[in-house]
């Protein structure tokens, strides 16, 4: 006979999904959607690049709300960022962005928030500066003349490589602490092993394909190896001052769009400029 305690502990009891299992799921279903994009790209790519920036900038905004930033001037900037990079290039992107410095100047006058201006305006700026340049990377990035659609498939698919190989790495033989203060659970192992796959994608990805030479597609590999991990520390720095753990939930296993995006938006901005100096943007 079932007692009602038992009766109730197995009405309650639903089945978890691990968080590996969770984030197969998320990049099996996200991964070839975002590639469609970018094989599209034109306002395909730009609509969502602005979806993901109004979310990471919300999650942003939530994870540092105890320094109040002014959440409105951080969208401004990030929006026209994106625009800019969409119409006007490089120069029209920055000139964007850095739109949310008066804004933010002006709503902090208005507002007369409790937060001192130089806290509140630098919070704001630095998210608006972080998730909108890097986002508008990606659309830079993508519209390279001729060779654009190959060259963001490269770095997109050279992150998600190491991104995945280090995390397995890491799982597997990871043994040694990269960053104990900020991320603790990184490791050497699963940098070394991740920045391998990301270098190897990279070659594959460009070879003989007549777009940059063997040796520059292994330099921008070690660039993306490189910028990603930092990518990611750094919003492990942000989380722990803020002491949260995820940015959200949003992805499930993979947290929060900023989670998915940490790596992507330091790489994209490392990237761009590194195929400027040889050339090919």
């Amino acid at each position: 006979m079932t007692t009602p305690a038992a009766g109730a502990a197995s009405a309650g009891d639903e089945p978890r999904v691990s968080p590996l299992v969770s984030r197969v799921v998320v990049a099996v279903v996200g991964l070839p959607l975002v590639l469609g994009v970018l094989y599209l790209g034109g306002w395909w790519l730009f609509a969502l690049a602005t979806v993901a920036a109004i979310l990471a900038v919300h999650e942003y905004a939530r994870m540092v709300r105890s320094l109040r930033p002014l959440v409105l001037a951080a969208y401004a900037g990030v929006l026209l960022a994106l625009l800019g990079a969409r119409l006007g290039g490089v120069d029209w992107t920055v000139a964007g962005v850095f739109v949310s410095l008066p804004l933010a100047f002006v709503l902090h006058w208005v507002a007369s928030t409790r937060q001192t201006a130089t806290v509140a305006i630098s919070t704001t700026v630095l998210g608006a500066v972080w998730i909108g340049l890097g986002l508008a990377h990606v659309i830079l990035i993508r519209a390279i003349p001729d060779n654009g659609r190959l060259a963001i498939f490269t770095v997109v698919l050279a992150i998600f490589a190491g991104d995945i190989a280090a995390f397995f790495a890491g799982r597997m033989v990871g043994r040694h602490r990269l960053a104990p203060t900020i991320s603790p659970g990184k490791t050497w192992e699963g940098f070394v092993f991740g920045a391998a796959a990301t270098v190897f994608v990279a070659f594959v990805a460009l070879y003989k394909q007549h777009y940059v030479s063997i040796a520059d597609s292994i330099v921008l590999g070690i660039v993306i190896a490189v910028a990603g991990p930092l990518g990611d520390l750094f919003e492990s720095a942000l989380k722990r001052d803020m002491q949260v753990k995820d940015s959200g939930r949003l992805l499930a296993g993979h947290g929060g769009m900023l989670d998915r995006l940490d790596a992507p938006l330091f790489a994209a901005v490392a990237s761009y400029y590194v195929l400027r100096a040889f050339g090919a943007a």
